[in-house]
């Protein structure tokens, strides 16, 4: 029994599961740690967060949140080592957008982050930050890597990005569409020209930017969630009441 068992984990190769080729046999590309942590992985669930924030006017050097950003990824992906981190940041001159595609433990994280960075306003990066999205068990990542681009004022898409919504009424709900939708065609754009960074694409392809004008009236308005409310709906505990499912004893009593 003990020749069988060492048959078939020499069976295993050491080629890691994540760079496997797909036409070779799954059964001959990886090795038993892996398999056993490839599949804990597979049971997280994907979520995907969109805040938005103002740039304060002290900023002077907006690569800063690149950088802070950069730094509290590689911060997460050392405390959760199998939540794999995607998504992209857009600086622009006024505001800043910001996809994370993870496990929920290091969304909250990030909206942790954005709420202590509010708690430094000497030294703030980011002004009024708000959620503008939040997926739960997307079908896929829109991103295959994390990146950032800073975009200069001249980048994006002008007045064209913000057209087809001055023919309808701008609710909260068309501008939060108009945002999914730009990001949804990028992601499609960036799957067909098989790029995963798109920082050359957005410089080829300024059309594909999400509009600023779009960001710069939904950062005004008042009924999206700071990440602190978000924060709060999801610590407070359910108002479940205690006499649902309860039996009442007298019910079963009878009189002669």
């Amino acid at each position: 029994m003990a020749n069988v068992t060492s048959q078939k984990v020499r069976r295993f190769s050491s080629k890691s599961w994540d760079y496997r080729d797909s036409g070779e046999d799954e059964s001959d590309t990886v090795t038993m740690f892996e398999v056993f942590h490839g599949k804990m992985r597979e049971k997280i669930v994907l979520q995907r967060l969109i805040v938005i924030a103002r740039l304060p006017h002290r900023l002077a050097d907006r690569t800063e949140l690149g950088a802070h950003y950069e730094k509290l990824k590689f911060q997460l992906s050392k405390q959760y080592i199998w939540d794999h981190v995607t998504g992209l940041l857009l600086v622009y001159p006024s505001c800043l957008l910001h996809v994370i595609e993870s496990s929920r433990d290091v969304l909250l994280s990030v909206l942790k982050d954005l709420e202590d960075i509010q708690q430094q306003p000497d030294c703030a990066l980011l002004e009024a930050p708000k959620v503008v999205f939040m997926a739960h068990n997307p079908q896929s990542r829109l991103f295959q890597q994390w990146s950032y681009k800073v975009l200069n004022a001249d980048q994006g898409p002008g007045d064209a990005g913000a057209k087809g919504l001055e023919e309808e009424e701008e609710s909260t709900e068309t501008l939060v569409c108009s945002v999914l939708s730009a990001l949804q065609k990028l992601a499609e754009h960036l799957e067909t020209s098989q790029k995963a960074l798109p920082g050359s694409e957005l410089e080829e392809t300024p059309e594909l930017i999400v509009s600023q004008e779009v960001l710069d009236k939904l950062l005004a308005r008042d009924d999206l969630q700071t990440p602190r409310q978000h924060l709060q709906m999801y610590d407070s505990p359910l108002n479940v009441s205690m006499d649902f499912g309860q039996v009442i004893r007298s019910s079963f009593l009878t009189t002669v």
